[in-house]
């Protein structure tokens, strides 16, 4: 007979888990050239006098992303992120050195898998108090989960150039309040329309649909760890830094993996192609 605190029918060695499912995933590589930068009040003044700007820090502080799916092809989403980067520059100014700092709007687009659900889910709030059952938040029927990891963008190039008056792809319109936070002046300077600073960066990423799920899993009682807990009984730093193994691993070549070449024809330089689409 089944212990009743397994009412789903597992056994004593399995646990259920409620977790997610991943059920399409890609990485990718992009190529974004040229890319305004909205400036902070100080970097605005800055550039109308220097054509000498350095980028010191990119940063991907915010993103948004929407999924929808794709008519006609059933399981399948379209997937948009916008990246927003923080830029970080410096340029000299009367023989000192003149931090500023703006952000950069990147778009992404890529399809991918992702199932389809034909039941609502509902999951209780524990401080809804006695009203929970009409505190109950529905999860998104139809849509799965999309999730990206970013790493810091390479940045390929800047430069100071004259303000182009034909459409610009992003305004600053398109940068939401919780990113002005990042920047140090808190928003942006007033437009000078005279030049701007583009950037050129490199992005790679790892992109995930994932749906919830539950799965049973082999599982064991909980065991006491073996291992007692250290405490240092030096003092000086320099007496616990001398004991540390020397990180060999980091000063090695073979550490570092060489990034494979871009093959012919798979360089996307703002294509908006997508990684995991059909051809």
């Amino acid at each position: 007979m089944a212990d009743g605190r397994f009412p789903c029918g597992s056994q004593r060695d399995g646990v259920i888990l409620d977790t997610n499912r991943v059920l399409d995933c890609c990485r990718d590589r992009d190529c974004y050239e040229n890319v305004e930068v909205f400036l902070s009040p100080i970097g605005e003044e800055i550039i109308q006098n220097t054509d000498s700007v350095r980028i010191r820090d990119a940063e991907v502080v915010w993103t948004s992303i929407n999924v929808a799916p794709i008519q006609f092809n059933r399981g399948f989403c379209s997937v948009n992120i916008r990246y927003f980067v923080k830029i970080t520059a410096e340029t000299c100014m009367g023989g000192r050195a003149q931090d500023f700092d703006g952000i950069a709007v990147l778009d992404k687009d890529v399809v991918l898998y992702g199932g389809e659900s034909c039941v609502s889910t509902f999951t209780s709030d524990p401080n809804a108090g006695s009203c929970a059952g009409s505190q109950l938040i529905p999860s998104m029927r139809n849509n799965p989960t999309a999730s990206v990891d970013v790493a810091d963008p390479v940045v390929l190039g800047a430069r100071v150039t004259r303000h182009c008056d034909c459409d610009h792809r992003h305004c600053i319109d398109d940068v939401p309040e919780t990113v002005l936070t990042c920047l140090t002046s808190g928003g942006f300077g007033p437009r000078q329309h005279e030049r701007e600073l583009v950037v050129s960066l490199g992005i790679f990423s790892v992109i995930r649909l994932t749906r919830p799920g539950q799965y049973l899993v082999n599982a064991t009682e909980y065991t006491v760890p073996d291992k007692e807990c250290f405490e240092p009984r030096e003092t000086d730093p320099c007496s616990m830094f001398r004991k540390m193994a020397f990180p060999v691993g980091e000063f090695s070549v073979n550490a570092i993996q060489p990034t494979p070449p871009l093959k012919e024809g798979n360089d996307r330089r703002n294509t908006n192609c997508g990684c995991g689409g059909n051809n």
